[in-house]
């Protein structure tokens, strides 16, 4: 429920008491003393799916936009004409928790905070993210999601291209890509720091080990349904008024940690191994911009003045399909790692199979132990190496196997009907054969 203030300007006293009256919205009207042209003050409550229309029908009665009026929540209302009008936009309005443009707009621009505040935070939710990364913290990294001021810039950008108010877009857009530039270099410069004071003594290919890090090396096509989830999750808490604390670190947490991870791996000297992060973070981007401009223009957010609405219906159109296309565009290099993951499974798996019958040919007394494969995993998992370890009894030589199962495992047949990608090369696969003693005696 709202409780909506308006001041009445000289001479629309009678105009604007109509138009609630024909709209059924109980109402209290007080002298404004102020001695400015407005003459009188109307308080009304209403219910939150009708404080745009009622607003919208006051102007085209003749309330001025410049018109002072404020929309606060209200707790509780009691009157039987409020009820009865509460009661009409439930049975007739499809969504009435939806709140009004003009407190859509407010909140969008309240939610993009002052550049120092925006950059400050940034910076720190950069900070503790790449942190959290390298000590291998869950915990640690959830928390730098909770301080990130990602939410509003996003929503920001979506809300000044549904109502036609370009400040608000460009606001938006520029707070965004300083987010993003703040944040690469902002963990960048942390990295380097504790690289280099060896806070951090490990190498690169350690760094990359780490299971936070790994995680978003290389991220697959659910990657998409997380930002996509959380640009709707967006603009439906900004849309109902409902508190987007916990959307924001969801938004946050699809972009402050593969953020982190670019700027670990331009500390460490392998750009070229976050490759995949930094897709992430622009399917991220992309992903909930998209998203969130979908949703508030499915939901009915136009430009208040009527000559407006083509104008913004166009810019609308425009921008949500460049958004796809990047989308598109970007997605497809995520559904190539989810491809190539499926493909690493299928040949793990053949080549296990291929090694243990040759060992089995080879000579019955042999055992496999363990067999891993190592991968080249920047920004595309591909087998580089294959170790094999094979028990053999005490008395006997072991036998040379590694030229023969390097042979069946580069013979290794895929699986039709899918197609080998173009970056494989599990020809170049290099087999590296240990061997243990076995003392079949003391085993028995």
């Amino acid at each position: 429920m709202r409780l909506v203030q308006v001041t009445v300007p000289a001479g629309k006293r009678e105009a604007v008491t109509s138009t609630l009256d024909a709209d059924g919205v109980d109402y209290v009207l007080t002298d404004e003393t102020s001695g400015r042209e407005y003459t009188a003050i109307v308080s009304f409550p209403l219910p939150t799916g009708a404080v745009e229309p009622v607003l919208d029908d006051l102007r085209e009665a003749g309330l001025e936009r410049d018109s002072f009026t404020v929309v606060i929540d209200a707790e509780t209302v009691v009157s039987r004409r409020f009820e009865k009008l509460q009661e009409e936009y439930e049975e007739n309005e499809a969504d009435t928790d939806r709140i009004s443009r003009d407190e859509l707009t407010a909140r969008a621009r309240d939610m993009a905070p002052a550049l120092v505040t925006f950059v400050v935070m940034t910076l720190i939710s950069t900070v503790v993210a790449t942190a959290g990364l390298l000590v291998d913290s869950p915990a640690v990294v959830v928390g730098s999601m909770v301080i990130a001021p990602l939410i509003g810039p996003a929503m920001a950008t979506s809300v000044g291209t549904v109502v036609d108010d370009e400040e608000l877009f460009d606001r938006g857009v520029r707070l965004q890509v300083l987010g993003g530039v703040l944040a690469v270099a902002g963990a960048a410069a942390f990295a380097f720091v504790v690289r280099w004071s060896s806070i951090v003594p490990l190498t690169a290919t350690e760094v990359f080990a780490i299971g936070e890090v790994r995680e978003r090396l290389s991220p697959d096509v659910l990657s998409l349904a997380v930002a996509l989830g959380a640009g709707v999750a967006g603009a439906l808490s900004l849309s109902t008024g409902v508190s987007s604390a916990l959307v924001g670190v969801m938004i946050a947490a699809a972009l402050v940690p593969p953020t982190a991870v670019v700027g670990i791996g331009i500390a460490w000297g392998r750009p070229t191994a976050v490759v995949g992060s930094a897709i992430l973070v622009l399917v991220n981007f992309v992903g909930i911009n998209l998203a969130a401009l979908a949703v508030l223009w499915w939901q009915g957010y136009r430009p208040e003045r009527w000559f407006k609405l083509d104008e913004a219906r166009a810019a609308t159109a425009k921008r949500i399909a460049i958004l796809a296309v990047g989308l598109l565009l970007l997605s497809s290099m995520l559904a190539g790692v989810t491809y190539s993951a499926y493909r690493t499974a299928t040949f793990e798996e053949d080549a296990r199979a291929a090694v243990s019958a040759e060992i089995e040919e080879s000579d019955t007394r042999l055992q496999l132990l363990s067999m891993t494969v190592q991968y080249e995993d920047f920004p595309i998992r591909r087998p580089t190496q294959i170790v094999v370890t094979v028990g053999h009894p005490l008395e006997s030589d072991p036998p040379p196997l590694a030229d023969r199962l390097r042979e069946r495992v580069r013979a290794t047949a895929r699986p039709p009907p899918l197609p080998p990608l173009p970056f494989e090369t599990n020809g170049d696969v290099e087999v590296d054969v240990r061997y243990v003693a076995l003392d079949e005696a003391a085993d028995g």
